[in-house]
């Protein structure tokens, strides 16, 4: 009922930010211990601080103190829900398992972009020139597509087992295609790059975990918003005396 919106707008504040900022000085420390010149010199990071605390963070700020006062407040659930909540059943089949739900989550979509993925890692790691941008753009509306099918589809199979704990697990199933892809980061380095060494590796892996991590927020996010969608359009078809 918005009365924890306080921790929410720090948590969007801080949520994506906080971990590149940590992933961030890990790489630019090392860097500076090896004298490379991609480390970033004080004045550049003093400038991205200033942006993100007295920009970024006072509009978060400033969103949630105006959709506190002025986004409407009810939820407008399609139906009359009760306060008690029901047993869920605990005998399921093994592939309304939640683990074995989340595999399948993160490989089909994933598994729709591995050629392309394939040629994104040689453009930013292997130095080769990326020049299909259209083909990109469209493998980037296919994994968000897929993503929220694929989700809305073990959302079906869960509510159909009488389980109602869908609001996080949609989330996560969306954005389980991040994890992969770190996982895919792995292969890549070792069968591909060719990159050796405490430098090479640290920016390889915490640029590709933020990435990934980012990944992980923007399909879960759009995995979540779709399901709610869809429990709000085949709830509304409900009729109730």
């Amino acid at each position: 009922n918005g009365k924890n919106w306080v921790r929410c707008a720090l948590l969007a504040a801080t949520l994506f930010p906080v971990p590149v900022t940590f992933v961030f000085m890990w790489v630019n420390s090392v860097a500076l211990a090896h004298g490379s010149t991609s480390a970033l010199p004080f004045g550049t990071l003093f400038t991205i601080a200033c942006l993100y605390c007295f920009l970024s963070f006072p509009l978060t700020v400033f969103g949630s103190i105006y959709a506190k006062n002025y986004a409407t407040k009810d939820f407008n659930a399609p139906t009359r829900t009760t306060k008690v909540q029901r047993e869920i059943p605990s005998e399921v089949p093994f592939y309304t398992n939640r683990l074995f739900q989340m595999l399948i989550a993160g490989f089909l979509p994933f598994s729709a972009i591995y050629i392309e993925l394939h040629y994104i890692f040689a453009s930013i790691w292997g130095h080769q020139i990326y020049t299909l941008f259209g083909i990109l753009f469209f493998a980037f509306l296919l994994i968000v597509i897929v993503t929220s099918f694929i989700t809305v589809a073990l959302l079906y199979f869960q509510l159909a087992r009488e389980d109602h704990r869908w609001w996080w697990t949609t989330f996560v199933n969306g954005g389980m295609t991040g994890l992969f892809i770190y996982i895919y980061s792995f292969y890549y380095y070792f069968h591909r790059s060719g990159m050796t060494g405490i430098l090479q590796s640290s920016f390889y892996f915490g640029y590709m975990a933020v990435v990934s991590f980012a990944f992980f927020l923007m399909l879960g996010s759009a995995a979540f918003h779709f399901s709610l969608t869809f429990v709000r359009y085949i709830y509304g078809r409900i009729k109730c005396d």
